[in-house]
């Protein structure tokens, strides 16, 4: 994995300055191994390297030269179909310096132009330059894995994988507009598709790609998800479903440097951590797993709906049934509440509270022992795990089903805008989009055309909420997660396949459950589902209450410049049960929300315009 960045002029030039280089530097922590530049009249190109493939060859931003063209790209990812396009490319004439996916990703645009992206089963965002042909070409992968930031300022066509590195582009101003405020209060912190959140900065959309040339940047999407009938029975979707799952993560553990997974005890990490050590096996390898757990969780958990046992327990049965070498991360309070900060940093907006900066200590932990890890982020979203796809009250109700707090949320908003922003139309407005751009072909059922947008719903919004926690917090530690639920092909598979099969058994993930028997002790592979852990310490409360009282006390906190003082108060005396994005996020996580909110408004200077 890598950090890109660059800036391409085709009317006035581009000349490499000290902002680019501040782009770049902004950056490293995405690419600790290597940084280097390509620099032509119209085109700077930026990058910085994590090497895990061939790490003596790999450099970048990387050439290649075909007919009287040279074709220069810009590569953060990972290809798993890596060696069946190259020896597709092979039998075409191409031959290849190096063991990397880069140059194959090169190659494959140099044969296939932008229909290339179509062969790729992988995670990336990429850029590719011609000179000769007055154009680039940019991309980024089908599950919207890895990021793509851009924008649009006197004819140049400025991009990066964070924000952060676009606002240090002096065209860049870190401002926000009444759509900005509208996704920081009312989507936050999740994001409008394609949305930046500061003003006219964008992101480009999972599955699409497309060319910035002199006429301007034309981008078109390559792929969604589209329904098609599935005739298979039961049977043969189970035997499907466990090949896709085994061979995705069997793909996604090649790797030249130190490996491991992400270990829950809950049913999808165990999966993933089971498949790897049986692969590792093999080769006579010992997996290593990581579990994070918080400092005297075990005195004050409580049991809940969503949570409803504490992982410790599973975590050591998996361990003695894998047989790996284990290493838990035990993370204090005082930790978790300080790195809600760092967690801002990383995201460059305000996240999930301690559920971002747990990760981020995490992540920082485990990057110590490996390079490279696996995680079982997405399962839920495509294989139907989540409370609201099985509870029909939920399922049916308006809205999307992570948020039904935006009256909740509108009280938050300051009074000058008021009538400016009316956050129960802008979020139901894109509800709305979105449930019409759900792929739902004729003759459904009620409730199958309402699982394909639940679906729909769930891995272009909640998803991507948390795979950009997953990069974000993991790749400021210089570590590369891949997700293998993630897979194009499970995603693809699974959207047509009925309701009642993936709720097999009228079990969460029945399906999932069933295809996998034989990978797990029975107590994991039934275990009820249990979220990524938080802490339940009251102490954890009691500290942000404590910052959120000395931001109150300062009449000058940039908070109340978009926050009604008087809503925010009322965090510190009533605690509501309802959820502001999930059932990670209640009122502690809230209290912390107007903290990395009011620290992201102070630390970039934001203005409202």
């Amino acid at each position: 994995m890598c950090s890109i960045a660059g800036e391409i002029n085709f009317k006035n030039g581009v000349k490499l300055s000290d902002y680019h280089l501040k782009m770049q530097k902004s950056l490293s922590r995405r690419g600790p191994d290597d940084s280097d530049a390509f620099k032509d009249e119209s085109c700077i190109l930026l990058h910085n390297r994590l090497a895990v493939i061939d790490p003596e060859k790999g450099k970048q931003p990387m050439r290649a030269r075909y007919g009287n063209a040279d074709f220069i790209i810009c590569y953060n990812g990972e290809l798993y179909n890596t060696l069946e396009i190259r020896e597709k490319l092979k039998s075409k004439g191409f031959e290849f310096e190096t063991n990397t996916d880069t140059e194959v990703v090169l190659k494959a645009y140099i044969c296939w132009g932008a229909d290339a992206v179509k062969e790729f089963n992988g995670i990336y965002a990429f850029a590719i330059f011609c000179k000769e042909k007055n154009e680039l070409f940019i991309a980024r992968d089908k599950m919207g894995v890895k990021p793509f930031f851009y924008a649009m300022r006197d004819n140049s066509f400025i991009f990066a994988s964070e924000l952060k590195a676009l606002l240090c582009h002096p065209k860049i101003k870190p401002e926000i507009d009444k759509n900005g405020i509208a996704e920081l209060l009312f989507i936050g912190p999740g994001r409008t598709p394609g949305f930046g959140v500061f003003k006219d900065v964008f992101e480009l959309k999972p599955g699409f790609c497309g060319y910035f040339t002199p006429s301007g940047l034309d981008v078109k999407q390559y792929f969604r998800l589209t329904d098609r009938e599935n005739t298979q029975s039961t049977e043969e979707i189970i035997k499907n479903v466990r090949f896709l799952v085994t061979d995705s993560i069997e793909k996604q553990l090649v790797s030249d440097v130190p490996i491991g997974t992400f270990l829950s005890g809950g049913l999808d990490s165990s999966i993933i951590s089971s498949v790897a050590s049986r692969h590792f096996a093999k080769e006579g390898k010992k997996l290593q797993t990581f579990s994070v757990t918080y400092k005297d969780n075990e005195k004050h958990f409580k049991s809940s709906r969503f949570q409803p046992n504490s992982d410790d327990e599973f975590i050591k049965i998996m361990v003695d049934y894998l047989g790996s070498e284990h290493f838990t991360v035990t993370v204090d309070t005082d930790e978790v509440v300080n790195a809600l900060y760092s967690a801002v940093d990383a995201r460059d907006l305000p996240g999930m509270a301690d559920v971002d900066s747990s990760l981020l200590i995490f992540c920082g932990k485990i990057k110590k022992q490996v390079t490279v890890a696996l995680s079982g982020e997405c399962a839920d979203e495509i294989f139907g795990g989540y409370p609201w796809y099985r509870d029909e009250k939920i399922r049916s109700r308006y809205g999307f089903p992570w948020a039904q707090s935006t009256e909740y949320r509108q009280s938050f908003l300051h009074r000058d805008f008021e009538n400016a922003i009316n956050g129960v139309d802008y979020v139901n407005s894109r509800y709305e989009q979105s449930l019409k751009a759900a792929d739902k072909r004729q003759g459904l059922s009620s409730l199958e055309k309402r699982m394909r947008e639940m679906v729909y719903l769930n891995q272009n919004w909640f998803m991507q909420t948390l795979l950009d926690r997953k990069d974000r917090m993991s790749m400021a530690n210089g570590l590369e997660v891949r997700v293998p639920f993630c897979d194009y092909r499970i995603a693809e598979y699974l959207y047509s396949v009925p309701w009642e099969v993936k709720d097999l058994k009228g079990r969460e993930k029945g399906l999932l459950r069933t295809a996998m028997e034989g990978y797990l002790p029975e107590e994991i592979l039934w275990r009820k589902k249990s979220p990524y852990p938080k802490t339940h310490n009251p102490a954890y409360f009691e500290s942000v209450k404590n910052i959120l009282r000395d931001i109150l006390n300062n009449k000058n906190s940039p908070l109340f410049e978009l926050c009604d003082y008087k809503a925010v108060e009322g965090l510190l005396t009533t605690e509501r049960s309802e959820p502001w994005y999930g059932q990670l996020m209640t009122t502690p996580q809230t209290v912390a929300y107007m903290i990395m909110l009011n620290y992201w408004l102070q630390k970039f200077k934001v203005k409202i315009v």
